[in-house]
C-alpha cells in the first residue's frame, strides 16, 4: 500500500491505494499534520466502481470501457471522500471554476459544451487577474460569515490548470452555446434541477438528504446564471460583466 496525508478543503485525510496514480494527481496537498479521517482502498471497492462502471455506460447506451486499477482507484478514493466530506458540510460539484480579482465563479454544462473553452477566453481576457481553482470537481464549502467557497481539488480535468486554494463563490452559470452572448440571472428554483444533476450524488438516503440540505444552504449564498454563448473571445466579457460584484 501506499499511504501519504492530504489536506482537502481545510480537512487532512489519510489515503492508501495499491498504485501510485492518485498519489501523484494529489501531490500538492501533501501534508504532514495529523489526519481526521482515513480511507484505504481495497480490491472489493475496485470491483464496486468497476461494476458501477459498466453499468452507467450501458444505461446511457454507450460501449462499455474497461478502465484499468489504477483510475479506478481514483474514482474510489473520490466517491469515499465526497461521501465522508458530508459530515464537515462540503459538496462535491462538476464545473470548472475560475477567479478573477479573488472572486470565483463556476461554470457547468453538460459534457461537450465548452465550460474549459469558456474559462481559457476568461484567462485570455484577464491575464494574470484570472486564476483557474479547479477545472472539473471542486469542493464547495460554507464559512460561518455566510459565504461559499470553492476549493481545488486532484479531480482537475486534463489539462491539470486548478491550484491548491479556495476562493469566495460569488455565482454558478449554466452554459450553453447560442449564436450570440447573452446571460441571465435565474432563481435558484430555476436552477435546482441542474444543481442536483451537476453534485455529487450519494447512495446511502441518509447521505442523500444531507446533500439536498446542504444545496439548500448554497442557494442562499449563491447568485445563479445561464449564459447562451458562442466561444467568440467576447463572450468572457459579457459573462463577467453580467456576474461581477456591482
Amino acid at each position: 500500500m501506499i499511504t501519504n496525508n492530504y489536506r482537502f478543503a481545510e480537512h487532512v485525510v489519510q489515503i492508501s491505494t495499491t498504485h501510485e496514480y492518485f498519489h501523484k494527481l494529489a501531490v500538492e496537498y501533501v501534508t504532514t499534520d495529523s489526519p481526521e479521517l482515513v480511507i484505504t482502498i481495497t480490491g472489493d471497492d475496485l470491483v464496486e466502481e468497476a461494476q458501477l462502471s459498466e453499468s452507467s455506460q450501458k444505461a446511457e447506451g454507450l460501449n462499455v470501457v474497461k478502465y484499468p486499477d489504477h483510475s479506478l482507484e481514483v474514482t474510489a478514493v473520490h466517491r469515499k471522500l465526497a461521501d465522508a466530506f458530508l459530515q464537515y458540510d462540503i459538496l462535491l460539484m462538476h464545473g470548472s471554476v475560475i477567479s478573477v480579482d479573488g472572486v470565483a465563479y463556476m461554470f457547468t454544462a453538460r459534457s461537450g459544451t465548452g465550460k474549459s473553452t469558456h474559462t481559457r477566453l476568461w484567462r485570455e481576457h484577464f491575464g494574470d487577474k484570472a486564476v483557474m481553482v479547479n477545472d472539473d470537481k471542486p469542493f464547495i464549502s460554507f464559512t460561518a460569515d455566510g459565504k461559499a467557497l470553492a476549493y481545488g481539488t486532484p479531480w482537475n480535468g486534463k489539462h491539470r490548470l486548478g491550484k491548491n486554494m479556495s476562493c469566495p463563490l460569488k455565482a454558478i452559470c449554466w452554459l450553453e452555446r447560442s449564436a450570440t452572448n447573452q446571460i441571465k440571472q435565474l432563481s435558484s428554483a430555476e436552477m435546482l434541477d441542474t444543481l442536483l444533476v451537476q453534485t455529487y450524488q450519494p447512495f446511502d438516503p441518509m447521505l442523500k438528504l444531507k446533500t439536498l440540505s446542504l444545496l439548500n444552504e448554497l442557494c442562499k449564498k449563491v447568485e445563479f446564471y445561464r449564459l447562451g454563448c458562442n466561444m467568440d473571445p467576447e463572450a468572457a466579457l459579457v459573462a463577467y460583466e453580467g456576474m461581477r460584484p456591482k
